[in-house]
């Protein structure tokens, strides 16, 4: 069964919500080695992008990631919001106009979302960023596709690969951003974008099995 725009718009409500319940840890791992905003600004952005859904619905999963990008882009600050926004722009392009996304689909759109990511923040694997987690997410996507796994369990794979790849940030020195400043103490220390990014990917496999 094919992920539609109605399953993308839900697993986006689900992904708002966590960040909302963990915006404070978002906080708190930002607080030690970023600007401490963080979790902050991502729960404007997702409580902003489900109040526009709310209010327009797209018809195809690649319009509603158009416009989850535009409106990440306009209400969050910081470095998340042109990075996030990036790659919700890729992953729509990547996607264009299909009804529905298979497997295949929805890894080529994270793979998309990771290239703009990396062309926004010039960032590469062992930097101690979001890329850190988006790697092996794209990579455990792209290989369940290629045996023919569903929508569903090609985030599910990428979740988990993300959050093992956004816990192997914490020995990392940073070497990108604002916690680069902190040089070896920021070794120590989950990446918050990393942490953020995993925490999306697990929440739009709870919603519901794409």
């Amino acid at each position: 069964m094919g992920c539609t725009a109605t399953d993308v718009i839900g697993a986006l409500q689900a992904g708002a919500a966590a960040v909302s319940a963990h915006r404070d840890e978002l906080i708190q791992l930002d607080r030690v080695i970023g600007d401490a905003d963080h979790g902050e600004n991502m729960d404007r952005g997702f409580r902003a992008v489900v109040s526009k859904l709310d209010t327009a619905v797209p018809e195809t999963p690649g319009a509603v990631l158009k416009q989850v990008a535009t409106t990440l882009i306009s209400t969050v600050g910081g470095a998340s919001g042109p990075l996030y926004g990036t790659a919700f722009l890729r992953a729509a392009a990547a996607v264009g106009d299909a009804p529905e996304l298979d497997g295949p689909a929805v890894a080529a759109a994270l793979q998309a979302g990771l290239d703009g990511v990396v062309a926004r923040g010039k960032a590469v694997a062992g930097d101690k960023t979001m890329v850190d987690a988006l790697i092996p997410a794209v990579d455990a996507a792209k290989a369940a596709a290629a045996d023919g796994a569903g929508p569903a369990r090609v985030l599910e794979v990428a979740a988990q690969a993300a959050h093992s790849g956004a816990q192997a940030t914490e020995p990392l020195v940073a070497r990108k951003g604002r916690a680069s400043y902190l040089g070896e103490r920021s070794a120590g220390h989950v990446d918050p974008g990393a942490r953020s990014t995993a925490l999306l990917l697990s929440a739009f496999v709870e919603s519901r099995s794409v």
